[in-house]
């Protein structure tokens, strides 16, 4: 038996009105989704525990089956993780983005979804000028960096940037302590960014500059128990961004590099289904994650999201399908959202999702319950904590949950 998790981030949504009232998963045409919760069975779960903050790093320990209020210290430390940086016990590692400003408000949180390699160059260079024994910067992909702070302090509020597009920067910056050192940080690297060479280039070119940073998701290292002990399984991952990356490293599963594997819309939709399914001949299970859905949330681009979402259904399920069905043994798969991002809000917030599980040798025939937001209604499978999903899917028995 072999076993497929596939998390379309920030997937599901709130009722569009150019839509007619549908959400972009309700309209996006999904014939592989459709056929899966025909013949299985969907539930709802609640991916963010309470009182916990709604992000993808929250979300996505839930969904490989770890419990967040136990093992989650901060979103930083995973992506260290996952890009190999060494850490002692009182490193405190933030995620930096490079954003976009005008020395008042923040205009975009990726800058333009600068590319890795003019993003790696501004990243050295603000490591050049402004790292030392405190503070290293270092450089991750597109607008997704880290900054370490060498036996820092991690007790500050840090705004998230994706929820304050278009605000004003000086009420949101870090507070708490240390938090001079964070804001000096931020304001000379808009000194040292505005003039660079390549935003100049950018904004000859008409895209935004990416001339400022931005510090969030602090946290001390964490570790997570093996993925193999606590589920006797083994199993490898397929994802573009470092956050799931880092999960993936953490708990001891093979990470996949796929060509062309963005964490963007343009992702390699194909490419990842094609990995996963190769993977298979060597593990027991692999997670797909893609992050294009979770970005056009952020845009506010339900048309881009239902692309993504037809894209994730057509090019990462299908050829999951087509590949798993040369298997023999069977499988079973697994669809879950880490959680919603709406693109009414354009960011992650902490409301139930639909799960989507079928078992190719235990189809079922009945009344459907559709893989979407209707679920959430009309459902009569809970699991009130996401994490335990994984146990269930894993055991086959989430049809008696």
């Amino acid at each position: 038996m072999k076993h497929v998790v596939v998390i379309p981030d920030g997937a599901t949504d709130h009722p569009v009105g150019e839509l007619g009232g549908l959400t972009p998963l309700q309209a996006a045409k999904t014939p592989n989704l459709h056929s899966l919760a025909a013949k299985g069975v969907v539930g709802v779960t609640h991916t963010i525990p309470e009182g916990m903050p709604p992000g993808s790093d929250v979300g996505n320990l839930s969904v490989f089956g770890y419990n967040p209020a136990q093992h989650y210290t901060g979103r930083g430390p995973i992506e260290a993780a996952s890009m190999g940086i060494p850490l002692n016990s009182r490193d405190v590692v933030y995620r930096c983005n490079l954003v976009s400003t005008d020395g008042e408000r923040l205009l975009d949180y990726s800058a333009g979804h600068i590319s890795t390699e003019d993003a790696r160059t501004l990243i050295q260079y603000l490591d050049s000028k402004l790292g030392g024994k405190r503070f290293n910067f270092y450089p991750g992909v597109s607008y997704r960096h880290l900054v370490v702070w060498r036996e820092g302090d991690p007790n500050q509020r840090c705004v998230p940037p994706h929820d304050i597009q278009g605000q004003p920067i000086r009420g949101k910056l870090p507070t708490g302590e240390g938090e001079e050192k964070l804001r000096s940080l931020m304001w000379d690297s808009l000194e040292l960014l505005d003039g660079h060479e390549i935003n100049r280039r950018r904004r000859d070119a008409g895209l935004p500059p990416a001339n400022m940073i931005w510090l969030w998701g602090q946290g001390f290292a964490l570790s997570l128990p093996p993925f193999s002990v606590q589920y006797g399984l083994t199993g490898a991952v397929v994802a573009a961004v470092d956050l799931v990356r880092g999960i993936g490293r953490l708990a001891g599963l093979h990470v996949v590099d796929v060509p062309g594997a963005t964490g963007y819309l343009d992702t390699n939709y194909l490419g990842k289904g094609q990995a996963a399914v190769q993977a298979l001949n060597q593990v027991d299970l692999v997670v797909v994650h893609v992050e294009a859905p979770d970005e056009a949330g952020h845009r506010g681009d339900f048309e881009a999201k239902i692309d993504a979402i037809e894209r994730i259904d057509g090019q990462v399920i299908g050829t999951l399908l087509d590949g798993l069905s040369q298997l023999e043994g069977g499988f079973r798969m697994l669809v879950m959202p880490d959680h919603p991002t709406p693109v009414d809000v354009r960011t992650h917030v902490a409301e139930p999702v639909p799960f989507l599980i079928y078992d190719s040798t235990n189809e079922r025939s009945g009344p459907l319950v559709p893989f979407d937001e209707r679920a959430l209604e009309e459902s009569k499978l809970r699991i009130d904590e996401a994490h335990r999903v994984m146990g269930a899917f894993l055991r086959g028995e989430e049809r008696g949950a």
